[in-house]
This record gives C-alpha cells, sequence and structure tokens, in this order.
C-alpha cells in the first residue's frame, strides 16, 4: 500500500519542468517530501476531528471519517515498554497503556500526581492502575506503587522518512534512481496526488520558483473539479 517515492518524484518533475519552468534536484526533493508527508499525515487528524464533528447526515460523515481511520491505522504500532523508561522514538500519538494483566492504565495529570495518590479514594490500586508521562518518559503505578514490570501500550508513529535515493553517473553528473538506498511513502496509495501537489506548492515558496505554486494550484483546481463529478 506505500506510495513509490520515484513515482511521486518523477510526477514532480514532469509538472515542475512544464514549459521549462523550474527543476528540482534529488537533495531539494527529499527535504521538501518529508515535509509535505508531514503536512499530509498532520491533516488526518485535524480532518477526522472536524468530520466527527459535523452535525447532520452521520452516514455521509462515517465513511469519510472510516476512510481517515484506515490511513491513520496504517501508522499504529502495539508494543512493549519497559515501566519508568523513554517512550519509543518515534511515538507521536500515545493510544492506550495497559498493565500485563490486561488493565487499562489511566493517565493523570503530573501536576495532580500527588494529590491522586496521597488520598485513600484516589490512589491507584491492582485493578485501576495510573500513569504519569513527562516529556518522554512514562511511569505507571498501582497500590504497590511504581510498577516494576513492563506495561504494553499501542501508539501512533511518525511517518518514517522518505529518501529517493540515487547514484550519480556519466560524464553529466546525471543522479540515476537507487532502489537500494531508497525508501517510500508509508501513506495510503490515495495520497499520491495530495503528496504531489503539496510537493510542488512547498518547492515554489522554499526555492522561491512561483510558477510551480501555479502550477499545484492548477492541478488542485483540476482534482476538486474531478472529484465533484
Amino acid at each position: 500500500m506505500a506510495i513509490s517515492v520515484d513515482t511521486v518524484y518523477q510526477r514532480v518533475l514532469a509538472l515542475a519542468n512544464k514549459e521549462q519552468r523550474g527543476y528540482i534536484t534529488p537533495l531539494e526533493f527529499n527535504l521538501l517530501a518529508n515535509q509535505a508527508q508531514m503536512d499530509v499525515f498532520e491533516q488526518y487528524f485535524y480532518d477526522k476531528n472536524q468530520n466527527e464533528r459535523l452535525p447532520g447526515n452521520e452516514t455521509d460523515y462515517s465513511d469519510v471519517v472510516d476512510i481517515l481511520n484506515e490511513k491513520i491505522s496504517m501508522f499504529e504500532i502495539a508494543g512493549t515498554i519497559l515501566n519508568g523508561t523513554t517512550l519509543p522514538t518515534d511515538l507521536y500519538r500515545l493510544g492506550v497503556v495497559t498493565s500485563t494483566d490486561g488493565h487499562e492504565i489511566e493517565r493523570v495529570d503530573a501536576r495532580d500526581f500527588t494529590y491522586i495518590t496521597s488520598s485513600p479514594l484516589t490512589r491507584p490500586t491492582n485493578r485501576r492502575p495510573i500513569y504519569k508521562r513527562s516529556n518522554q518518559v512514562i511511569a505507571a503505578y498501582n497500590s504497590n506503587g511504581l510498577i516494576n514490570t513492563d506495561i504494553f501500550c499501542t501508539y501512533i508513529k511518525e511517518p518514517s522518512k522518505v529518501a529517493w535515493g540515487y547514484v550519480v553517473s556519466g560524464t553529466q553528473m546525471k543522479a540515476l534512481y537507487n532502489p537500494t538506498t531508497s525508501v517510500d511513502f508509508e501513506h495510503h496509495r490515495s495520497d499520491e496526488t495530495e503528496m504531489v501537489m503539496k510537493i510542488l506548492e512547498l518547492a515554489g515558496v522554499t526555492i522561491n520558483k512561483p510558477e510551480i505554486v501555479q502550477i499545484a494550484g492548477q492541478e488542485d483546481i483540476q482534482k476538486i473539479q474531478q472529484e465533484k463529478r
């Protein structure tokens, strides 16, 4: 289901080179591609939040939310973390945290931790454990204090950094695609056009090629018109 980084780069070049309007080097592309994929990735959560809050026909909106959930699920990871240590470095959003005996561990604000653990009514138990998080460190507690075993969690990871790998060949020093050093987009295939347009838009702004922004805008309008048919 991944998107080929070479396909995206070739489409970007084809659009950018219309009427000799510009060229995007591999280094520029890799930089812009990683920014574009984070923009598309973060848009998932904004769109999901907006569509879940819309009033009216729930059936229409649920289809959109289902699609977004499918896209987000491609980045969902289930893993084990050692209690009291650093969370995964690729973590974007933490999901459900559970103990080894299957009890969900409730998150509490670090500012309220002392109050919660000192009160007989709110202090954690084996059946109702709690955890606090400080930056990338998580610590879980039950009736015995700090849980000294691993805990389980689900989380949404950040997209892996994409790369259009290449080798330089010939007297003209031409960059040729090298699949062995390339990393594809992890996104859903339906996002390929969106990724191309986003890269073109960023290219026009960051490398001072306003003509490319115009191309991206025209292609975006065409895409919207096609979706309305």
